[in-house]
């Protein structure tokens, strides 16, 4: 057991909770890949299919004739060459041909489909440049017409419904692989290269994403959302995500300012405080996300102060530490997360 804080009207209370938290998501696996919600993932999709059925095809074939090999065994006999006159040669050859043909045709139908995907229909309505660290997701907007709207966020990608995005893929250590099932296929983030994707999303939601590219202990561990919205709900969240945080005013939450400065800013930025570190999540608007630890964690105050004083329990070997703080402390410092949203 351990103790974690709510917040009860304008005061904090002290509550003991279970070390367990629950998962981010418990949507099934396989629910990712039976439908698409874009004209980048619906190709992909019906790819998937074909290879499938051809597979499943080879598989069955296979069987049958194993069947009928058993039951039709011949007695033994002394072994001997095999040639034509045994017409053991015309399966070899049909085997092959047949073979050759499916994998001709899979190849065709997959150069097919990279043609497909490889550009939307429209030009891109917006770039959004997407950084793979481990094991958590840096994403950055931009707006060549006014750079004073340029923000960054983590872990979770908002985007206009109906309107291609081109996706900038970037890697701060090792290799990971961008993947939105739901919206198109998958694209790695190397190391010093910039790959490129765009996604689109025909209708609201989130849609979930993952790294698919092992790349360490917490690979698993290293999710993110896109969230599609209709294009004034869009405009609206990302003219709150621009702003900076609001300047605290009560004493409580200027104590915990202060302890974020002295302890957290030297690796997460809060825009509009003397907080400036780039190798940690931007947290500006954390409290807007849904999800904390790239996916694992639902975004509750409660999470929140349990992440950051067992970040180590709860993801092992990520480069958060765990924090030891007072109630006095955690209180404070929970206040004042509270107020970036």
């Amino acid at each position: 057991m351990r103790l974690t804080l709510i917040q009860r009207g304008c005061r904090l209370s002290l509550l003991t909770v279970p070390f367990v938290s629950p998962l981010a998501h418990a949507d099934p696996p396989l629910g990712y890949f039976l439908h698409s919600a874009g004209p980048a993932a619906t190709p992909t999709m019906h790819l998937g299919w074909g290879l499938t059925a051809m597979s499943v095809a080879v598989v069955a074939i296979i069987a049958v004739l194993l069947a009928g090999a058993l039951v039709r065994r011949r007695p033994a006999a002394a072994p001997r060459a095999l040639g034509k006159e045994g017409g053991g040669m015309e399966w070899i050859y049909t085997g092959v041909g047949v073979s050759t043909l499916a994998l001709l045709v899979s190849l065709f139908y997959t150069l097919v489909t990279l043609q497909a995907v490889a550009q939307p229909s429209a030009a891109p309505g917006m770039t959004i440049t997407v950084t793979a660290y481990d094991w958590w997701w840096k994403i950055e907007y931009g707006d060549d017409a006014d750079p004073s709207r340029h923000f960054v966020t983590a872990n979770e990608i908002h985007i206009p419904v109906g309107v291609p995005v081109r996706i900038e893929l970037r890697s701060a250590d090792v290799i990971h692989a961008f993947w939105v099932p739901h919206l198109a296929g998958k694209t790695q983030a190397i190391p010093g290269q910039v790959n490129t994707q765009w996604i689109q999303a025909d209708a609201p939601g989130v849609y979930r994403g993952q790294c698919t590219q092992f790349c360490g202990p917490q690979h698993a561990h290293m999710a993110f959302d896109v969230v599609a919205q209709p294009q004034a709900d869009f405009d609206a969240w990302r003219d709150v995500q621009v702003a900076q945080a609001s300047a605290p005013v009560d004493g409580q939450v200027r104590t915990g300012q202060k302890l974020f400065m002295d302890r957290c800013a030297g690796c997460h930025t809060i825009r509009g405080s003397d907080a400036a570190g780039v190798q940690a999540p931007d947290l500006t608007h954390v409290g807007s996300r849904g999800q904390l630890a790239a996916g694992t964690l639902t975004n509750t105050p409660e999470h929140l102060l349990d992440w950051v004083q067992h970040a180590q329990q709860i993801k092992p070997d990520s480069l958060m530490p765990s924090f030891t703080l007072n109630m006095q402390d955690a209180a404070a410092l929970s206040a004042y997360l509270a107020t970036l949203h």
